[in-house]
C-alpha cells in the first residue's frame, strides 16, 4: 500500500469526523478502493467454470443451449455477478475461493475490500439525496434504513426518486457498488416476484437475500430491455 493510500486510509477511519471530509479526499480514496475492487473481481473469475457461467447465463436468459445470446457483451456482467456472489446451499462462492487462495498482507486495502466484496449484498435501492460531500444517500427498500454510496457514475447521472438493483459492500464508512446496476420500475419488481412464486412466503428481508430473486430481477431486466438504458464505464470483466 502506497504511502498516499495509507494517509488517507487513517483520515477516512477515524482522524476526522465526515463533516471535516473534503469532497476531494473522499473520491481519492473512492478511486483507489474501485480500482482494487475491479482487480479483485477479474482475479475470481479464474475460480469460475466456463459451465458455471454458461449455466447461470442460461438462467438469466443469455444462452441457449452452451451458446451465449447477447445483445450487449455487457450484459454478461449479470451472469457474472451471480457466479462470483452467490452460489447454491451445497456449492461455495467463486468469491470465498478466491479469497482462501489470495495472499494479500494484513491490514492491506486489498484485503480490506476483499472481506467487504465477501459480505456484498444484493439490494434494491433508491436515490434519496446527494450527499453534502460526495455521492448519495441511498434507500434499502428492502431492508430498510439508508446507506451513504459513493459512485461517481451514479452521482452524475441519476435522479432523486430513481430505483435499481446493485450489489452494495461497504469497504470503507461509505459504501460501494459490487458493479451491475438495474435500472427498476416497479412493473419490473412485480414481474420478477411473480416469476418466483416460492419467494411469495417470505419476509422482504428474507426475499432480498434468496438469490433466486436476483436472478428473477436480472432475468426481468433482459427481458424487458430495460438493460439498454445501462452503460458500463468499467466492465467486470470479459469473456476469454
Amino acid at each position: 500500500m502506497g504511502a498516499a493510500a495509507a494517509v488517507l486510509r487513517k483520515i477516512m477511519a477515524v482522524a476526522r469526523p465526515e463533516a471535516l471530509l473534503s469532497r476531494a479526499e473522499v473520491l481519492t480514496r473512492y478511486r483507489h478502493l474501485r480500482e482494487i475492487s475491479k482487480r479483485h473481481h477479474s482475479a475470481a473469475l479464474d475460480f469460475l467454470a466456463k459451465d458455471a457461467i454458461i449455466s447461470q447465463a442460461r438462467r438469466i436468459g443469455l444462452a441457449q443451449g452452451k451458446t451465449l445470446v447477447l445483445d450487449s457483451i455487457d450484459d454478461l456482467n449479470l451472469a457474472f455477478d451471480l457466479v462470483i456472489h452467490t452460489a447454491p446451499k451445497d456449492r461455495s462462492r467463486a468469491i470465498d475461493r478466491y479469497a482462501r487462495a489470495a495472499r494479500l498482507a494484513p491490514e492491506s486495502d486489498e484485503l480490506l475490500v476483499l472481506e467487504a466484496m465477501q459480505r456484498a449484498r444484493f439490494s434494491i435501492i433508491s436515490i434519496v439525496r446527494r450527499h453534502p460531500i460526495a455521492g448519495l444517500i441511498v434507500k434499502d427498500l428492502f431492508r430498510g434504513g439508508e446507506v451513504w454510496l459513493v459512485d461517481e457514475g451514479l452521482e452524475s447521472s441519476l435522479p432523486d426518486g430513481a430505483a435499481l438493483a446493485t450489489r452494495i459492500y461497504g469497504p470503507e464508512r461509505f459504501a460501494m457498488t459490487a458493479g451491475v446496476l438495474v435500472p427498476l420500475d416497479i412493473e419490473l419488481i412485480e414481474n420478477a416476484v411473480a416469476d418466483t412464486p416460492q419467494l411469495l412466503r417470505k419476509r422482504p428481508d428474507e426475499v432480498i437475500d434468496d438469490r433466486r430473486f436476483a436472478e428473477a430481477i436480472y432475468r426481468a431486466a433482459l427481458a424487458s430491455g430495460m438493460m439498454e438504458q445501462v452503460a458500463y464505464q468499467d466492465t467486470i470483466a470479459k469473456p476469454g
